[in-house]
């Protein structure tokens, strides 16, 4: 079956897996499958002063809803387009008194959408509300015990005047949430921001390697037409080659773990065994657990404890991160690169974790060749590990380009730059504001590096003239998230 803006693909019975998502026709990397507008969506509580309640883009100034003083909004286009579903919501917040949790929001506005359209197929969806998965049969106690306190708190902020529905009904759609709740991030792609219901992205089911991966677009605020300018959604976009036939998968959980951890992770979060190809085999767990090899190779006892060592220091590196202690972080990062350099495979997974803080948050110190020099580390392992078209690797490479650039390195930068723009034109396309912006590092790195190779004096000459005549651009704060994962799950 297939419906409006859907005709690529449909949904079928996948073995062992229940229902999935299937091609219709031949896509190549790169190619946009379906593009999706949120069903519901709503910001996350914490940011609400800051991100547009409509495109979820983060702004300096923000407009704010004149009668219910909470939602905000980048413009009166914003606003209006917004006042569909937030209409409910505004008059619903005045007579509460206050605005509910992130979650008991979004269930309101699910709910509205109910109320106004039905509970059936929704214009271009593939399934209705009423058939997404809520697992609320496997939550365990605790879990239980918040979906009462969620339900309780629902039905003090939903109004009694208007259509009533059960407490059965109520605690399907928190289950839907739960599990299918999708993260929202921000324009940069670098900060989770919001969650969003999109019913034909929950059919695609889980793959650790996957074809597909799911990019949020928050429209396009140059475009005039209301249509356009706030048109935020999602696009499931084309990996590899995809015949048809072939099942869509994306991935619920990063990559970068080793396979009994992953099949844990998604038990607890999804409730299901993963039976990839991965996981079954433990495709990659050798390089992800890589010790040195060679004439001094450490013992199995060794290696133990050097785990353990890194362990404890990710929590460390945690606290300190949290309170903004950045110098030392950087001690406890070359206390245990010290540990385990002698130990540990250029590819091991703790290895990888030391070296990315380190790179990110010496950057962030404005200690740049030491900084790449981890980079360079890093990507050099995520490169044996990720899939090349892989979206994090892409904003790592990327990353690890401007440290390089910001080194004086300008050969490695421009390099790097060139890589990450070529994963992130599949995994995001071009017309997305990171590609955008890479672009531009792009050109300027490659003409920067032609200047280099006619006259390196004079290169060097002229870049310490502009570095003093301009402000260094301070990088962003190191965040204590990794990169938003792919589905928003309530802690």
């Amino acid at each position: 079956m297939t419906r409006g803006g859907m005709e690529s693909v449909e949904v079928f019975t996948s073995e062992g897996k229940g229902r999935g998502l299937k091609a219709v026709k031949e896509f190549l990397p790169g190619d946009v499958i379906f593009a999706e507008p949120a069903y519901a969506a709503v910001v996350f509580d914490s940011l609400t002063h800051v991100i547009c309640h409509t495109c979820f883009k983060r702004q300096e100034k923000l407009h704010r809803c004149g009668q219910c003083k909470f939602a905000h909004y980048c413009d009166r286009t914003c606003q209006r387009a917004a006042w569909l579903n937030h209409k409910n919501e505004c008059s619903a917040i005045k007579r509460h008194g206050k605005a509910p949790t992130e979650n008991i929001r979004l269930a309101a506005r699910i709910m509205w959408k109910i109320e106004r359209e039905g509970s059936g197929l929704a214009e271009g969806c593939l399934v209705s509300i009423d058939d997404l998965q809520n697992h609320v049969d496997s939550f365990d106690e605790e879990e239980k015990k918040e979906l009462r306190t969620d339900v309780e708190s629902f039905l003090e902020f939903w109004p009694p005047q208007i259509q009533q529905f059960g407490v059965q009904y109520i605690s399907h759609i928190f289950g839907v949430i739960n599990c299918n709740g999708f993260t929202l991030s921000d324009q940069r792609g670098l900060q989770a921001v919001g969650v969003g219901i999109f019913p034909n992205l929950c059919q695609a089911n889980h793959d650790c390697w996957p074809n597909c991966t799911v990019i949020f677009n928050n429209g396009n605020h140059e475009a005039v037409r209301s249509m356009f300018h706030t048109q935020m959604r999602i696009e499931l976009r084309a990996l590899s080659k995809i015949s048809p036939g072939d099942e869509l998968t994306v991935s619920y959980v990063d990559f970068l773990n080793v396979s009994e951890e992953r099949r844990k992770q998604l038990k607890k979060q999804y409730y299901f065994d993963c039976n990839c190809e991965h996981c079954k085999k433990q495709i990659k767990d050798d390089l992800m657990l890589a010790v040195k090899e060679g004439e001094g190779k450490p013992s199995a006892e060794t290696v133990k404890e050097v785990i353990q060592f890194s362990k404890d220091t990710l929590e460390k590196i945690n606290k300190a991160r949290m309170e903004g202690i950045y110098h030392e972080v950087v001690k406890l990062c070359r206390e245990c690169l010290k540990k385990q350099e002698p130990v540990l495979g250029d590819t091991n997974i703790y290895l990888l974790r030391i070296l990315s803080i380190a790179s990110e948050v010496l950057s962030y110190l404005q200690m740049f060749e030491e900084a790449a020099d981890y980079a360079k580390r890093m990507v050099d392992g995520y490169l044996k590990i990720y899939h090349p078209n892989n979206a994090q690797l892409g904003m790592a490479v990327m990353r690890a380009g401007v440290t390089h650039w910001h080194a004086g390195l300008i050969e490695a930068g421009h390099g790097l730059i060139c890589k990450a723009y070529a994963i992130l034109l599949i995994t995001h396309g071009p017309s997305h504001p990171i590609t955008k912006d890479l672009e531009v590092m792009r050109v300027q790195t490659e003409m920067e590096l032609r200047m280099f190779q006619q006259n390196e004096f004079m290169y060097y000459k002229m870049r310490e003239a502009a570095l003093k005549n301009q402000k260094i651009q301070v990088m962003p704060e190191p965040s204590n998230e990794t990169s938003p994962s792919l589905f928003h799950k309530k802690e």
